[in-house]
């Protein structure tokens, strides 16, 4: 293995717990009608389009003049969005201050530009990250090559001594292809654990 200066971080699903179900649970009156609307009105491809740079506000009209039935419900999506944090996987959380000893910490996420900060705001765990490239900011998602570039060329890094953390078994994919290290944290996976068994945390 080569050498290990480098330690890339994906947020949601591996530091930060985020599903919309947190918020619409105190919305909807059953799991049946929370379900249709995450799943036929607000789905996640949806979600995505902002995360690639659209901004809350377009995205709040449009998916409201598609469905007037259910304006009230789709504007909560962005304006009550914080409510969808669940909190944050202490487990792997706890974990960031060791691994700044002995290594940089980056973070690689999709996420939107708009919404980031009120994370940023509420956890203060992310002043710990030497850099982090946001897909919003860039308009370009993960699994794109290009947003993996971006972070290689802005902050010089090697991706051979560089270890990428992802949930996501497409971004993995393309993080091979560039040449990382990688890890696909399952919910089988210990990321502890794993990381002492790599030697990468004591």
């Amino acid at each position: 293995m080569e050498i290990l200066k480098n330690v890339v971080f994906d947020f949601g699903g591996v530091l930060i717990d985020w599903n919309p179900r947190y918020l619409y649970r105190n919305v909807f009156r059953s799991e049946d009608e929370m379900e249709y609307f995450l799943e036929h009105i607000c789905p996640y491809d949806w979600n995505l389009m902002q995360d690639a740079g659209r901004s809350l506000a377009e995205a709040t009209l449009l998916k409201q003049e598609e469905h007037p039935e259910y304006s009230n419900e789709i504007a909560l999506y962005y304006g009550r969005w914080i409510e969808m944090i669940g909190g944050i996987f202490d487990e792997n959380v706890k974990l960031l201050k060791p691994l700044k000893e002995k290594y940089y910490l980056y973070g690689l996420t999709n996420w939107s530009a708009e919404t980031l900060p009120l994370a940023q705001a509420k956890y203060n765990f992310f002043d710990l990250f030497d850099g982090i490239v946001v897909s919003g900011a860039e308009k370009i998602v993960k699994p794109d090559p290009e947003l993996y570039r971006i972070l290689i060329d802005r902050y010089r890094i090697n991706p051979q001594e560089t270890l990428f953390i992802d949930d996501n078994p497409e971004n993995i994919q393309t993080a091979k292809q560039l040449g990382f290290q990688t890890l696909h944290l399952t919910p089988q996976i210990n990321l502890e654990q794993e990381l002492k068994n790599r030697g990468i945390i004591d």
